[in-house]
């Protein structure tokens, strides 16, 4: 039965959930995983360590009972969990839920579209930083190209998902790529969304000065195209939305750094390992499995949800300044999932 609705220290709703199934990813951007520390000898995740996909489902089923409708499936890079729609045709048809989604580089998605949209997947966010070649494997040196990632995501589209393309703006790394890319996803009838570059975790060399912020970047298209502005589809929602005028082609901006959205923040993550997390900038988290793993109740469990939440008072991007970006202890986003 669905528990009355519950609200942060400042009246945010447990709304969304954000679930890493691994640490693990097949690129290596230099935002986020840079080779020279996840290197060969890194160690990630043994497989132990990670959330079952039983012990997964469980902390769904609570999450859904406290007012959580929307799922998002992270990692790392999440299709490369072994089985991993397995895991969302056992989601999908839990009660109450009514959106599940999935964040991919893209690169195995092709092949997987089909199966995953039978599962009952409903929607993917590919990430993709540039459409020229040389920027892109610059990025995720990986020595991965555009076109893969683009087939991927026409085949997803084909296969009756709803697609969102993602593109973290650096600058000096991709910011020529700004145009590039809302011209190609214009075309295509895609939405493409543009990432300010954020402070996430404390390997990616973050600093303002690399920052192109919304401003700019809405700039830099309406020189060439007419924009409108798209009302929020919902409460809590991150992207700031647009549409081409005179069409039904959407571009949105996520403005963590410039337009912070701590006050609308719905969003809970849970990190693959199971610790618990009410930030994308936080320091520390729950472990929510050794509490499953020592025996606890499914009341113990929502109990224990439920206090953490209703003491949550985060709003780092309200809060950030050139010193708590530098000082303060950060979860690496591999980990955390985005």
């Amino acid at each position: 039965m669905q528990q009355s609705v519950i609200t942060d220290k400042f009246g945010r709703a447990l709304q969304d959930l954000r679930i890493s199934v691994t640490d693990r990813c097949n690129f290596r951007c230099r935002y986020c995983m840079p080779r020279e520390i996840f290197g060969k000898d890194f160690a990630f995740l043994p497989k132990e360590h990670l959330l079952s996909f039983e012990e997964i489902e469980r902390l769904t089923t609570i999450f859904l009972d406290l007012g959580v409708r929307k799922i998002r499936l992270t990692g790392g890079e999440p299709l490369l969990r072994r089985d991993i729609t397995h895991l969302i045709e056992r989601l999908a048809n839990l009660d109450g839920l009514k959106d599940i989604g999935l964040t991919t580089n893209g690169v195995l998605l092709g092949k997987m579209a089909s199966g995953l949209k039978q599962a009952g997947l409903k929607r993917v966010n590919v990430s993709l930083d540039a459409i020229e070649d040389e920027t892109f494997m610059k990025i995720n040196d990986s020595n991965v190209k555009s076109q893969p990632v683009i087939d991927s995501i026409i085949k997803a589209k084909e296969a009756g998902l709803k697609v969102k393309v993602n593109m973290v703006v650096k600058k000096g790394m991709n910011d020529h790529q700004i145009l590039p890319m809302a011209n190609f996803f214009k075309k295509i009838g895609v939405t493409l969304r543009f990432i300010e570059f954020m402070d996430v975790g404390q390997t990616n060399g973050w600093d303002f000065k690399h920052v192109v912020t919304k401003k700019e970047i809405y700039q830099m298209i309406a020189q060439e195209h007419d924009l409108e502005a798209v009302d929020p589809a919902y409460f809590g929602e991150v992207a700031k939305r647009y549409r081409y005028k005179g069409t039904d082609i959407e571009v949105g901006f996520i403005t963590s750094v410039s337009e912070s959205f701590c006050s609308s923040c719905t969003r809970a993550r849970i990190a693959a390992d199971g610790h618990f997390f009410t930030c994308l900038f936080a320091g520390e988290g729950l472990n929510l499995k050794d509490i499953l793993r020592d025996g606890a109740t499914n009341q113990e469990l929502t109990e224990t949800i439920i206090s953490r939440w209703k003491y949550r008072d985060d709003r780092y991007s309200d809060q950030r300044t050139e010193e708590t970006a530098k000082n303060r202890k950060k979860i690496e986003m591999s980990y955390i999932g985005g």
